[in-house]
């Protein structure tokens, strides 16, 4: 998740800090939390660890008590912190850039203009800006299946934007008001999704399929359907969709999810920054959201229906009459399917209405719910988990209904090391009693997920530190997610030993249930990121030169079980300390091993990370480098060279004699 520190024109584009309830906040638990084992294996040791207890290991024959030795797994040279312009990888490694912002991938196939000149049309035919969390599909995956390493689809989402790189000379703006259409328009065709179909050659490695019959935008203006409960709600109907069935776009799409059916997944987060409410009393599906009176980018100030839906203010009696219901489209996950160009895409809203991070799935198999997980990226909000109500059938071809009829849970972290999902749903007599001791009061199902944040208020959830990406491990199953920052806390504790926390952590747990689908886990911390002498890794392992962080966001297993962390450092963690730029590092959770292994150009975001099934190919997303940049104001000139702007790009990674990445 990142935002536009071009705050002289846009303001900071982070949500505005929402949750004024009285629930517990994570690190009043984790203040807790007394010395005892959590989780048996090796939670258990790393929880023990991390709370001062020695953990007794059992070494190899002839080695020295106490003392366990195992060969690494991470067979590379840890890359030093660095804050070059330029991508900086291990020894034997290969960076090269590929379908940066502007690359065309459909329609006429326009080529990028380097001074900003391509049209909104031009755009909506060239991948879009600020590349976030993306997946590789083997052109053989229709059905989730493939395994083809050297052609497949690359699907990637565009977060967001830096407005005064996208035109020759910045946004026109006239007394704050935006005046030019095509402008406007251009912005929000650079929003969105790629579809991008690739091909490995011998000779000159990934390559962009010309004329390809997948390739596609899916933008900010992008027709698209509603399913699950809250479909044709009251608070749903619009000007566009009186019914409440359909809506337009899909913005702010930071991480990402795949389903085992072979679609993709993509998660709408700081969204509602994008309207503006001029009204003195807003309604709880807006109030708990952060809508404010200002739009972030000014969209809302322009005459006409594709501009005026981001105006949220209530001009009629009538809903059908107004825009103001048009913030309740956002906020979902929205399923994509690659392989055909003219699917609708689909917002499923029984996986709830929040600032989406990602989405993860649990281990799952013929016969088996589906279970995912996602959180909600702004300070103080929650994690939740989502069981459906069926099973998964391979090739049944409305596997898709799985994520419109199941039940979505909120975690409350519990000061022993326990964990309980609280469900969200109207028919169950919990959810009704907590509604009713705090005087929420909900209609229907639909109201409950159109107003998520507000129903897990009521559970009484855990307040978490901007939970953003989760990744489940392969064979273990446990959950991890990243805490990227949360600077609000005052007051310091056991675990956490600042001020506030500027520099984030990673926790995870264990289900109870051994198919994710029960209501009680297991947690633990796994890391505490920051400089040297003021963080600790797996096992409570001090950090040092090779593997200091701060703000860790993306997270990813590979097939090994090897945790990659990706970071999203901003503001004076960028420009001073000893962090360099953003960077990406390697984790064994067995071994309690972190190296570093990818640092990136100077203001970017590291973020989004996929691989080929033969995981020789890594495929990396480096965000808004330079950020903060201007056509007067360069400041990182990565990928392109002196004098040229800055672009937002796909980093492919290989490894020497074409072999695994690890």
């Amino acid at each position: 998740m990142r935002t536009d520190k071009d705050t002289a024109l846009f303001g900071d584009g982070d949500e505005i800090p929402s949750n004024h309830s009285n629930n517990p906040h994570i690190d009043d638990l984790i203040q807790g939390i007394g010395r005892r084992q959590v989780i048996a294996g090796g939670m258990a040791m790393g929880m023990l660890a991390f709370l001062g207890v020695t953990v007794p290991r059992t070494g190899n024959a002839g080695e020295a008590p106490g003392l366990l030795k195992q060969p690494s797994r991470l067979a590379f040279e840890a890359v030093a912190v660095t804050r070059a312009d330029t991508i900086s990888v291990p020894e034997g490694y290969q960076a090269k850039t590929f379908i940066p912002w502007g690359t065309p991938i459909c329609g006429s196939y326009p080529a990028y203009r380097e001074d900003g000149s391509n049209t909104a049309q031009e755009q909506a035919e060239q991948t879009g800006m600020h590349h976030d969390g993306m997946h590789y599909f083997p052109i053989d995956a229709r059905n989730g299946k493939g395994q083809n390493s050297e052609h497949g689809l690359l699907v990637v989402n565009h977060e967001y934007i830096d407005v005064p790189l996208l035109h020759p000379n910045g946004p026109t703006l006239v007394d704050g008001k935006r005046t030019i259409p095509e402008e406007v328009r251009k912005e929000i065709n650079a929003h969105g999704v790629s579809v991008v179909e690739i091909r490995r050659s011998p000779r000159n490695g990934w390559e962009v399929v010309g004329d390809s019959k997948f390739g596609r935008r899916i933008t900010a203006a992008t027709p698209m359907e509603i399913r699950g409960p809250a479909r044709g709600h009251a608070l749903l109907r619009t000007r566009y969709s009186p019914d409440g069935s359909a809506t337009r776009g899909t913005q702010n799409n930071c991480s990402n999810g795949f389903t085992p059916w072979g679609t993709y997944l993509t998660c709408e987060e700081n969204w509602a920054n994008y309207f503006a409410t001029q009204d003195s009393e807003l309604p709880r599906e807006l109030q708990r959201y952060g809508i404010g009176k200002t739009g972030r980018f000014g969209w809302d100030t322009l005459e006409g229906d594709e501009f005026q839906r981001f105006d949220a203010t209530r001009k009629a009696e009538t809903a059908s009459g107004d825009y103001r219901n048009e913030p309740n489209h956002f906020g979902w996950i929205v399923e994509i399917d690659p392989f055909d160009p003219r699917s609708v895409p689909v917002k499923h809203t029984a996986l709830g209405r929040f600032a989406h991070e990602g989405v993860i799935f649990a281990p799952t198999g013929p016969g088996k719910q589906l279970v995912c997980y996602s959180g909600d990226d702004s300070r103080n909000e929650y994690i939740y988990k989502y069981v459906s109500r069926d099973k998964f059938l391979p090739g049944r071809p409305d596997n898709s209904r799985l994520l419109d009829e199941g039940t979505l849970y909120v975690a409350r972290f519990n000061a022993d090391g326990t964990g309980d999902w609280l469900p969200l749903d109207i028919r169950d007599a919990t959810f009704q009693a907590a509604c009713a001791a705090k005087g929420i009061v909900f209609a229907d199902q639909g109201e409950v997920l159109i107003n998520t944040r507000t129903a897990a208020d009521a559970m009484g959830a855990t307040k978490m530190d901007r939970p953003e990406w989760g990744a489940v491990h392969p064979r273990s199953g446990e959950v991890y997610f990243t805490l990227t920052n949360n600077t609000n806390r005052t007051e310091a504790d056991a675990a956490n030993p600042r001020p506030d926390n500027a520099y984030g952590h990673i926790i995870r747990w264990r289900e109870e249930s051994p198919e994710h689908t029960g209501t009680r886990f297991n947690w633990d911390l796994f890391l505490l990121a920051g400089p040297e002498g003021d963080s600790r890794g797996p096992d409570n392992q001090p950090l040092g030169a090779d593997n200091i962080l701060a703000s860790p966001d993306g997270l990813w297993f590979d097939p090994q079980g090897l945790l990659w962390i990706q970071t999203d450092m901003s503001g004076s963690q960028h420009s001073d300390g000893p962090f360099g730029n953003n960077q990406m590092l390697v984790a064994d959770p067995d071994s309690g091993e972190l190296k570093r292994f990818l640092v990136g150009p100077v203001g970017c975001e590291v973020t989004g990370l996929t691989a080929t099934p033969d995981f020789c190919t890594l495929f990396v997303n480096i965000q808004h480098p330079g950020e903060g940049s201007t056509p007067d104001n360069l400041l990182s000139t990565w990928p392109d060279g002196p004098g040229k702007r800055p672009r937002s790009s796909t980093v492919v990674i290989t490894r020497e004699g074409w072999r695994p990445v690890l």
